[in-house]
């Protein structure tokens, strides 16, 4: 409340006992006979809280009458933030909540006392409020001692009646905290709180605090009135302690033991000595140099731990940080409140954790020893041949990916080297400078410890600061973040692992599925209970290396914008290379460097991400495995992995090509080998199964001599037995589920994971007017393609030789029908621009009784001017209808290019690809050249119905 707008007339309420200062908030029950004259001011005042004049009394006493009252010279201005009015529970009384807001002064006379229920407004004063800055730091300092006494005795007074009756307490440490945190002009607020909570203070020692206006005065005058009661409380707790000297036989047996459990760590300490193994501070579990381990039990699972080790490891993790950096400060700030504050209080385990995650980053230090590390992988002349090895050693195929992956670890290697050499010749400046103006050895140590910071633990830091050394900047990798969409079980995130084996650097998965909390990728703040940093930041900690490779998986499904934030958007952060070098967590609130991280992105679709993400990332699209590279990666990795996992050896298991290909085709179709595994597992099992028995089996018959009936083992699997093992195939090897029928025709689809397939376009005609109905859980874009397409077949209808003159409609004429047509799988969502022409070619086959082979399938978009354009996804259509067994394409004439670019040549050995640009030409590659020609009436048609 601003004093300028403050009004100059408020209504008089009078706290009989109780006093309000500025700054503090009271809650009192008062008469009901105050609630209307109460409910009157809070309705006068509806924009904001009412204000009241606070004004205490001097006479108090707990059966004091209003009539009787005398009032105080000086209230406080407060404001009314709860009024709850009489309920049945208690009739008599209401509740107020009042805020201290600032001093005031009554103007003479005061009201009369048989007006004070009525709440009375009355001239009040404001007290200019003057500078703080007047304060002195003796006079602070004095002041902050005095309440630390006074707050210390009544925490142990209070910690005394709570052991021994289970009594509350205002929490005297965290008072205690800001007490001695406190600026000196923050002081005088201080001086009012404390009035405010402690009710030890006689009532008119507080009624002169409320009194004095001036900070200086008023600060005095509370220094002197805490030293008089911590006085008392120092005589008082004297004679409290000669009364009760004794211990109880509870207390007793818990010192007891807590000295047993001292003395016995420190006998184990002395042992471990002896033995000639001492623990290195903070790192319990280490190697003794004779190669055994140093008494981890004694260690490792120790209860209580040792407060000084694990001080000493904190301080050591963070003094090799840079000089003058913002963790250092941060952290250095963070140890001196940790060894201020008392191990038992909460705030102690809070700034634990936060110091934990501090260390544990990998933050540019003195040390520069993983940096280097990876410096010399790329400096290598081999890396990019090594580099394709791995690649090609992991998967079989992708050579797309596999290209561009190398360009990007080329990029990288050359950036490496270029900084490397800068760094150099940096170096070699500062050294030339440095011994020119004052040679190293002339400059004498100064053992001492910089003033505000840790000391320094080696000689090299303390040399550092005397010539110009500057931490080596690692590789900065500013290219775009690989996206890679494709399939499930394509490979995506095993590319990523072997980019990060390439590099030598560590890998870590993040998994984006169902985020829906921005907390999860920026963390909670630390004033939130069990707050802990977000996923980038825990993924740093537990690489502990500043150049990982950090895959975030899954990135289509994280959660839009909701109540608990846009986690999409706080990615954006995360992966534009221009803001990722000082990311902030809200937890770690220090900017981080994510400049060295290489991202790499996967996604089944594009569909739900964003554009601003989609802008920062390079897409790579993973269509999937061709029928020969999935027996290649079945025969080189997928069979060698199942019989590790189910304790076969290579001799004991053998599978045919023939036996890949008929699982692939009539098993497992699909676009990556995920289920191709799962089927290579289930014969693996099975075999092992049958090598156990036979086994057995000739284990028994050498005791009982009787081997004419012991079955031979086969390690040999093939088609014939794949029935028995595996069950009927999920395919029909006759492909009974394709037919050729009238209206019944075959078009390309992509699924929502991206994978292609063949979907069947179905139609009949019916009695009717006329009407087009469209049924499979469509799309209006997908409807509209179904409405261009009868309209074009009705505009052409004489030249397909539907109707014998051009006025005719088809559907009204020589009687009126209903066209229904309807794609399979209703329960699947099916929307995009690109089933024209096999809605063209069903709706001719409807009326003209044509069929369209069971081996050709079509893809492409139709204008109103017969023109077929161009779609998207050819790849992973044609691969689609490859695992489908169709042998026969037609694509729009546009999508010529994506073919020959990205269809691999086995494929296109086995298939027939017809290119066309008009409707036309698409309906013959569909039904055959020469069927329909124009202005042919004399076509063979079937009867509708």
């Amino acid at each position: 409340m601003s004093l300028d707008t403050a009004p100059s007339t408020l209504p008089v309420f009078v706290l009989l006992n109780d006093i309000i200062f500025p700054g503090s908030q009271v809650t009192i029950s008062v008469p009901r006979s105050y609630a209307p004259f109460l409910s009157r001011i809070v309705k006068h005042e509806e924009m904001q809280p009412p204000v009241v004049a606070a004004v205490p009394v001097l006479n108090p006493s707990p059966n004091l009458l209003l009539q009787d009252a005398k009032l105080c010279e000086w209230g406080c201005a407060a404001r009314i933030t709860r009024f709850v009015r009489p309920t049945p529970l208690s009739p008599n009384v209401c509740i107020v909540t009042l805020a201290g807001v600032t001093r005031i002064r009554l103007e003479v006379p005061h009201p009369p006392s048989s007006k004070l229920h009525s709440l009375p407004p009355h001239p009040v004063h404001y007290h200019a409020i003057p500078s703080n800055k007047l304060i002195t730091d003796p006079a602070a300092e004095a002041f902050r001692s005095a309440a630390v006494r006074l707050v210390d005795h009544l925490d142990a007074e209070t910690r005394g009646k709570r052991g021994k009756a289970g009594g509350t307490s205002v929490e005297w440490k965290r008072l205690k905290t800001i007490i001695e945190e406190a600026e000196p002009d923050r002081t005088p607020w201080i001086a009012d709180i404390l009035m405010a909570v402690l009710t030890v203070i006689p009532w008119q020692d507080r009624i002169q605090i409320l009194s004095t206006s001036a900070p200086p005065a008023r600060l005095q005058l509370a220094t002197s009135l805490l030293s008089k009661q911590a006085s008392i409380a120092e005589v008082s707790q004297k004679i409290n302690s000669a009364v009760d000297e004794t211990l109880t036989k509870q207390q007793k047996e818990y010192y007891l033991r807590q000295q047993l459990q001292a003395i016995q760590r420190e006998l184990a300490e002395l042992n471990r000595v002896g033995k000639g193994s001492p623990k290195p501070s903070g790192v319990p579990g280490k190697q003794k140099p004779d190669g055994g381990e140093a008494d981890v039990g004694s260690n490792e699972f120790d209860e209580d731990g040792d407060e000084a080790d694990y001080l000493a490891e904190i301080k050591s993790k963070i003094e090799i940080m840079m000089p003058g950096s913002e963790e250092r400060k941060t952290g250095v700030k963070e140890y001196k409140r940790l060894k201020r504050i008392p191990a038992g209080s909460m705030e102690n385990g809070v700034i634990r954790t936060y110091l934990d995650w501090l260390t544990s980053l990998p933050w540019p230090s003195v040390e520069n020893t993983q940096e280097d590390q990876s410096l010399e992988i790329l400096k290598d002349s081999t890396f990019l041949t090594r580099a394709r090895e791995q690649l090609d050693s992991d998967h079989f195929g992708l050579d797309n990916i596999k290209r561009r992956l190398i360009e990007h670890l080329a990029v990288i290697r050359l950036k490496a080297l270029r900084q490397a050499e800068a760094d150099e010749l940096t170096a070699k400046e500062a050294s030339r400078k440095a011994g020119a103006s004052s040679p190293l050895q002339n400059v004498r140590e100064d053992p001492r410890p910089l003033k505000g910071e840790l000391s320094n633990v080696s000689q090299r830091q303390s040399t550092s600061e005397l010539s110009p050394q500057h931490p080596k900047k690692g590789v900065r990798v500013k290219g775009p973040i690989l996206l890679l969409v494709g399939p499930p079980g394509c490979g995506k995130t095993s590319i990523a692992s072997s980019l990060a084996k390439a590099l030598g650097r560590p890998f870590h998965r993040i998994s984006l599925g169902g985020v829906r909390d921005e907390a999860e990728i920026r963390g909670h703040r630390r004033t939130y209970v069990a707050s802990g940093p977000g996923a980038i930041i825990t993924a740093m900690a537990k690489v502990q290396r500043p150049d990982p490779v950090l895959l975030l998986d899954e990135i289509d499904k994280v959660g839009h914008a909701s109540y608990q934030g846009d986690p999409a958007s706080a990615l954006l952060e995360v992966l534009d290379p221009e803001q990722n070098i000082s990311f902030k967590d809200h937890y770690m609130n220090i900017p981080f460097d994510l400049g060295q991280v290489i991202f790499i992105a996967t996604a089944n679709s594009l569909d739900t991400i964003s554009e601003p993400l989609l802008d920062r990332c390079e897409i790579i699209r993973l269509s999937g495995y061709t029928y020969d590279e999935k027996i290649h990666i079945a025969r080189k990795f997928l069979l060698p992995k199942q019989l590790d996992a189910n304790g076969l050896t290579s001799d004991r298991l053998t599978i045919t090509d023939d036996a890949y290909l008929h699982i692939a085709s009539y098993y497992t179709r699909e676009a990556g080998v995920r289920s191709l595994e799962r089927a290579i597992g289930s014969l693996a099992r099975w075999k092992a199964v049958e090598w156990s028995t036979s086994s057995d089996e000739n284990v028994s018959t050498e005791k009982t001599k009787a081997k004419d009936s012991v079955e031979v083992y086969n390690p040999v699997v093939d088609v014939d037995d794949l029935e028995a093992i595996l069950g009927v195939p999920k395919w029909d090897p006759e492909e009974k589920e394709r037919e050729e029928k009238k209206g019944l025709v075959y078009g390309l689809v992509v699924s929502g994971h991206g994978e292609g397939g063949v979907l069947p376009v179905e139609s009949v005609m019916t009695n009717g007017s006329g009407k087009l109905q469209l049924t499979g859980s469509l799309g209006d874009v997908i409807r509209e393609s179904g409405e261009i397409a009868l309209s074009w077949v009705k505009a052409h209808a004489y030249m397909l030789g539907i109707t014998t003159s051009l006025a005719q409609d088809p559907l009204k004429e020589p009687h009126p029908i209903d066209i229904h047509l309807h794609l399979p799988s209703g329960a699947v969502k099916k929307d995009g621009p690109s089933a024209g022409v096999a809605y063209v070619c069903a709706f001719v086959s409807l009326l003209t009784g044509l069929t369209v082979p069971k081996y050709v399938a079509m893809t492409g978009e139709t204008t109103l001017r017969g023109r077929v354009t161009a779609v998207g996804g050819i790849k992973e259509k044609v691969l689609g209808a490859h695992r489908e067994g169709i042998r026969k394409v037609i694509l729009p004439r546009s999508n010529k290019r994506d073919v020959e670019h990205d269809i691999p040549a086995e494929v296109m050995a086995k298939m027939e690809f017809v290119y066309v640009s008009r409707v036309e030409e698409a309906l013959e590659a569909a039904f055959g050249p020469g069927v329909f020609h124009p202005g042919q009436k004399s076509i063979h048609m079937e009867s509708r119905l």
